[in-house]
């Protein structure tokens, strides 16, 4: 048992640090509700672009460009989305996790893998287990913009046309509530609009341009969105993991404070009684 002083210090060291996870989760709330409403807006106009491509495009002609071509796969390349910054509970070692065995089935099978790193904390896990990787795209998750996700779509996409990756692959956290961030692992090139919303009616459209220009308009613009919808979610889900593990260390610090003024009080009465118990034995011996 610790000295009354020692006990105090500690108290005092806790509720020092309860001030930072409080700061830390107020500043991330702030983060978390703006990235939110930013990524539901992109979202809804994703989708509606899709359900554009399905009702429209294909109801006039087929829906083949060099971006959904279906192709042996030999080359493969990840875009992991990931944290910068620590302090999210285990948001980052869930990505690694499911990165690293990605990999290896990949390594199993042969197939070559190019990792596109997005986030400083994949990056380090990364380069410890000694992968090699592009580092162009590391930081651009810090303040996701339109801008860079459109330079990493583009990466991508001529990565994939160019037959220098037979698939392209998007690995990150989706927001689902608070409490929770599912590891979604999907497939972005070839692309797929079967998953997509459909035409509500099945309207005659006249096309103007062509469906073949629209298509090759659409499809560069709806991948876009893609990205940087992505690059959204992940920093809502990182801000809602941060949130829950201040959260969870405001608690703890509270718990152990709890704790540790139990036994200063115990440890002082202790003292008193001791004291007591001289004084008394004094006066029994002087008498």
């Amino acid at each position: 048992m610790g000295s009354l002083k020692e006990i105090k210090v500690r108290i005092a060291s806790i509720r020092s640090t309860q001030k930072i996870t409080a700061a830390m989760k107020m500043v991330s709330s702030a983060k978390f509700h703006h990235a939110q409403t930013q990524t539901e807006h992109t979202l809804t106009y994703a989708n509606k672009l899709s359900a554009i491509l399905n009702g429209l495009l294909s109801a006039e002609c087929d829906l083949d460009s060099p971006y959904t071509e279906q192709r042996k796969v030999s080359k493969v390349a990840i875009a992991v989305f990931a944290s910068s910054t620590g302090l999210c509970g285990t948001f980052n070692a869930n990505i690694w996790k499911e990165l690293s065995a990605t990999i290896q089935t990949y390594k199993n099978q042969q197939i070559e893998v190019g990792l596109y790193p997005i986030g400083k904390k994949i990056a380090d896990e990364l380069h410890k287990a000694g992968y090699s990787f592009d580092t162009d795209f590391v930081t651009i998750g810090e303040k996701p913009s339109y801008e860079s996700a459109v330079s990493l779509a583009n990466r991508l996409m001529e990565l994939f046309v160019t037959g220098k990756a037979d698939r392209v692959e998007l690995l990150y956290h989706h927001f689902k509530n608070m409490a929770t961030q599912v590891v979604t692992h999907k497939t972005y090139l070839p692309l797929s609009l079967s998953d997509t919303e459909a035409a509500e009616t099945d309207t005659d459209y006249i096309l103007e341009p062509s469906a073949e220009e629209l298509r090759n308009r659409l499809f560069p613009k709806l991948l876009n969105l893609t990205i940087y919808t992505i690059l959204l979610d992940t920093s809502t889900a990182e801000h809602a993991a941060r949130m829950m593990a201040m959260q969870t260390a405001n608690d703890n610090a509270n718990d152990l404070i709890q704790q540790l003024t139990l036994q200063y009080n115990k440890t002082r009465q202790q003292a008193i009684t001791n004291e007591l118990l001289d004084i008394m034995g004094g006066a029994a011996v002087s008498s």
